[in-house]
């Protein structure tokens, strides 16, 4: 019986082991393109190309934006407060979507492309709301501060 029991016992402890590691490094695949692409918001090209769009206020509002990004990225890959840094990147997409306005434009092959980033958009929307209901997992910052 005692053998019995420290493998299930092991076992159990590597499925969570296996979990930590699934859910860090989804953090780190869902992180990065906030993190990276973020600092791009605080260049001349991206608030002129904004301000192109339509983007009310871009010198203020892009650069905003890149906060709101980079923050919540380093959050989420961090696993530090991720509840809040999922927020943060969900108010960043929810104010930059509609941005891809796929059915407003004309050209078939750039309507494509708008949609595609739209449906992206959608998509890491969706993934930081799991975010910021289920947290960072067992190997975060937060998970080692609630110990």
């Amino acid at each position: 019986m005692a053998a019995s029991s420290t493998a299930i016992s092991y076992s159990s402890e590597a499925r969570s082991n296996l979990k930590g590691a699934t859910v860090l490094i989804g953090r780190v695949f869902f992180s990065l393109i906030f993190v990276l692409a973020g600092f791009n918001h605080f260049s001349k090209q991206t608030i002129a190309y904004a301000a192109s769009q339509g983007v009310p206020l871009a010198s203020i509002a892009v650069p905003v934006s890149g906060i709101l990004a980079v923050l919540g990225g380093l959050s989420i890959l961090l696993g530090y407060r991720a509840k809040v840094g999922a927020w943060l990147i969900t108010l960043f997409l929810v104010g930059v979507t509609p941005m891809h306005n796929f059915w407003a434009v004309h050209d078939p092959i750039m309507a494509q492309m708008q949609m595609i980033m739209f449906m992206k958009n959608i998509s890491m929307l969706g993934g930081a709301l799991l975010i910021s209901q289920v947290g960072a997992g067992a190997f975060s910052l937060d998970a080692r501060r609630s110990r």
